[in-house]
């Protein structure tokens, strides 16, 4: 009977799912939400140009460094790095819950990005500051809301909300010494995001906005998450069938962005990290596995886990890519699949592009003579190896190695 049970509410999510895809294209909901917001947020991001070239004034290269690496801190290529080191640690449940709810994060903001489709301050008169190619990058996503304001909100009261209930750590001096540390972190974040004229004010607010409604949302679900994660029915397919979907449901910005390609990386990551989880859970990740900073895992014990578990991750992260730029152009040329690649396989190019948008992805599904981005593929893949790795394989090395 459970089973049954998952199996109804799995297919309704997933139909779901398809219904709104197929009904957002046919009645080109984007294109009207956009034409509604975007006026009215192009039109703040002008008028607060003032206000950023006066904060500007007071440019200097300290803090020129300081908001540069204060952002790079709280970037995604950070949190892709740091996520590996809290999973080995022994703090599973709150690597997992990391992991998925910036997944979550990332794929909702840029959603929100790529709807609105409105732009950055404008540069010149705006002097933007891109210290880091990842900063380049950012720079040519749309602005509102603001990422980095959105991710901070939300992993870092995330994270104070498990100290305070998941932890020994006495619950008042956590409250007043973590509360005003996270309203801090945030405050400064979004300064840092105005002083490097990355954002205006009004993608500030909505990234605080929207970041206190995704944690307030999560915190509600997070429970219910981790139990069927690791304990549910039909994980695995029920998640690599809503991450396949998730493809095709997210929107078509007005010009092509490198959002959609950020939030693919995650989406891969988010699903192999479940699958992983799902099948080592008993053996890898319960609550009863050897901890940093207790007798059962000494500091060099960790060191010896962070010096063979990051080598592996990259080589399997190679060649996960290496695999997917083999299988995927053959899997779809056998399926009679036309596909092109936007950059890891040059050979695949059309001898002729033009500057038209790109298409939304259901539009491709439908249209026989559009042709498939397989790099959005291969990149799915990469991650789901480097993150099933991360979790399943590196631990098995583990211990074999004793560590």
């Amino acid at each position: 009977m459970e089973a049954a049970d998952a199996a109804v509410w799995q297919g309704a999510v997933l139909g779901g799912i398809v219904i709104w895809v197929v009904a957002a294209s046919f009645l080109d909901v984007t294109f009207k939400l956009r034409s509604f917001l975007q006026p009215w947020v192009s039109h703040h991001v002008d008028i607060g140009v003032p206000f950023i070239l006066q904060i500007q004034n007071y440019r200097f290269g300290f803090l020129d460094a300081l908001f540069s690496g204060l952002s790079c801190v709280v970037s995604v290529p950070f949190y892709t790095g740091f996520l590996p080191l809290l999973f080995w640690s022994g703090h599973g449940k709150l690597a997992r819950q990391m992991t998925l709810l910036i997944a979550f994060c990332d794929y909702t903001g840029n959603c929100i990005k790529d709807v609105v489709s409105a732009p950055r301050p404008p540069s010149p008169p705006v002097h933007r500051i891109t210290a880091t190619k990842d900063e380049e990058d950012n720079a040519l996503e749309y602005g509102l809301p603001s990422s980095h304001t959105l991710n901070t909100v939300c992993l870092s009261g995330y994270l104070l909300h498990y100290v305070l209930y998941h932890t020994q750590i006495d619950g008042f001096h956590a409250t007043y010494i973590g509360v005003p540390l996270v309203v801090l972190l945030v405050t400064l974040i979004g300064f840092a995001r105005v002083y490097l004229g990355m954002h205006s004010v009004i993608d500030i607010i909505a990234g605080l906005l929207f970041g206190l409604g995704i944690l307030a949302f999560w915190l509600s679900v997070d429970e219910y998450i981790d139990n069927f994660v690791v304990s549910g029915q039909n994980v695995i397919s029920f998640w690599a069938g809503l991450s396949f979907l998730l493809l095709f449901a997210y929107p078509t910005p007005e010009i092509p962005t490198p959002s959609f390609e950020y939030h693919t990386c995650f989406n891969g990551v988010a699903l192999g990290i479940v699958t992983g989880v799902q099948l080592t859970y008993h053996q890898f990740h319960s609550e009863f596995v050897p901890r940093l900073f207790t007798s059962e895992m000494k500091i060099l014990v960790f060191a010896g886990r962070v010096l063979v578990g990051i080598p592996t991750i990259l080589i399997v992260k190679f060649c996960s890519k290496a695999l997917a730029k083999w299988t995927i152009p053959v899997v779809a040329n056998t399926l009679g699949i036309p596909v092109k690649s936007s950059s890891y396989i040059p050979k695949l190019n059309p001898l002729v592009t033009g500057n038209k948008p790109k298409e939304g992805y259901f539009q491709k599904l439908l249209s026989p003579q559009d042709s498939f981005d397989v790099d959005t593929g291969i990149r799915f893949v990469q991650y789901i190896g480097l993150a099933w790795s991360v979790v399943d394989l590196v631990p098995s090395l583990f211990t074999y190695l004793s560590l």
